[in-house]
């Protein structure tokens, strides 16, 4: 069965009657905006796209729980390579702390380079 498209009236002229799919939406996270951004700005044929076939938010959603997957597992190894344990926390807690920063700096990087910008 084929969408026959409906015109509306208006003054003299008939204006196609769209609407967008009805999706759920949730909120995008940092990841998920950062790839709009990155979208947006760099690859505007590509957003478009993206936009007007109704994938963008879709393929949002999907780089933003990929993105956060990505960080879950390498965080623990980063951190392991770093030296950063609970003992190190209850000793010297700025040097946790800085170390820490380091570690989720180092997966985000990969994160963005690999997921985000490319």
């Amino acid at each position: 069965m084929k969408n026959e498209l409906t015109y509306m009236k208006n003054w003299d002229y008939l204006v196609p009657n769209l609407a967008l799919s009805r999706i759920e939406e949730k909120p995008l996270g940092k990841y998920g905006r950062m790839r709009k951004t990155f979208l947006k700005e760099q690859r505007p044929i590509l957003y478009s796209q993206m936009l007007l076939s109704e994938k963008l938010y879709l393929h949002l959603l999907e780089i933003e729980e990929t993105a956060n997957r990505r960080l879950e597992q390498m965080l623990p190894r980063l951190m392991e390579s770093a030296g950063v344990a609970e003992a190190l926390k209850a000793s010297d807690q700025m040097k946790w702390v800085g170390l820490m920063n380091s570690c989720k700096a180092q997966a985000e990087e990969v994160i963005l380079t690999e997921l985000i910008n490319s």
